[in-house]
């Protein structure tokens, strides 16, 4: 079922709510810029047999409302967003799922809402925390010297993005899936277009937003809170990883207070049908022990 649900007054977010209302509910959030068609279907599917799912489009993607030019906000509002999709829909407590800037948003809830959260795993994202990675070997490293974004993608993420039209942006989105897939499970371009297609099919047209990345984000240190953090948290590790490469996801693990990890082979930052069973198997395992 799809509905809009208003966040704030002039902002009403898409949802689509999907699955067994007497299931437990599991709330998807996607990255930035990336509507929540992000999610692919075929990975949704796996899940709804379990869970009530729901994904929604933040504020500026998809059919949510796009007003940051008119009124900016602060990057953390979007968790905020995320609470009101649930409310909008009547669902007291959730385990949410996480990706990218997605993942930072849930640990956002993590720390400020932990009685909304039945469970959290965070996939492709670094730690909203200042305490050092402890490698094995014992050497503290500080968050700022942990291995940063890949080379391609911060010149890719460099180029102004020009409106050379429809087919021509298809072509630059599948580029950036190439690179954001790792190196490690083979890329299908076909697959990737068929995903943007939609996603623009879905919004109505093709612009790409940019406010995410302009969102001040100066806020979002969350250091004590994620230490003594009581919500049921999986880590997931992708080795292909590009954007936030290991050991991120092993400092975030040490970072949120009981958390846990697993690596899915040959994840990159990207969700690929060869990662959707292992993927779907490490969610499930978490938030119903199977």
């Amino acid at each position: 079922m799809e509905r809009f649900i208003d966040a704030a007054p002039g902002v009403r977010l898409w949802t689509e709510d999907r699955g067994a209302t007497d299931t437990s509910p599991l709330l998807l959030i996607m990255g930035a810029q990336a509507p929540g068609l992000g999610w692919p279907d075929g990975l949704v599917d796996m899940l709804t047999p379990h869970h009530r799912v729901i994904r929604y489009d933040h504020r500026d993607t998809g059919r949510s409302t796009w007003a940051f030019d008119r009124r900016p906000y602060p990057l953390g509002q979007l968790a905020e967003d995320a609470l009101a999709v649930l409310d909008g829909l009547d669902v007291e407590r959730a385990h949410v799922v996480g990706m990218s800037l997605g993942g930072m948003l849930a640990q956002l809830l993590i720390a400020d809402h932990p009685d909304r959260l039945l469970s959290a795993t965070l996939i492709g994202t670094s730690a909203l925390s200042t305490v050092p990675y402890i490698h094995p070997d014992g050497t503290r490293i500080p968050p700022e010297e942990l291995p940063g974004i890949a080379p391609r993608l911060l010149e890719m993420w460099s180029r102004p993005v020009v409106d050379l039209g429809l087919e021509a942006e298809l072509e630059r989105r599948v580029e950036h899936w190439r690179i954001l897939g790792g190196d490690q499970l083979p890329f299908d371009a076909e697959y990737a277009r068929s995903l943007e297609r939609k996603a623009v099919e879905h919004t109505g047209h093709y612009t790409t937003s940019t406010a995410h990345g302009r969102a001040d984000a100066s806020d979002l240190n969350r250091t004590e809170q994620l230490a003594r953090a009581s919500v049921p948290t999986l880590v997931t590790s992708a080795p292909a990883e590009p954007v936030f490469p290991p050991p991120h996801p092993q400092h975030l693990a040490q970072a949120i207070q009981g958390a846990r990890i697993i690596e899915i082979p040959g994840m990159g930052h990207a969700l690929p049908p060869e990662v959707h069973t292992p993927l779907v198997a490490a969610i499930l395992d978490h938030t119903t022990g199977r």
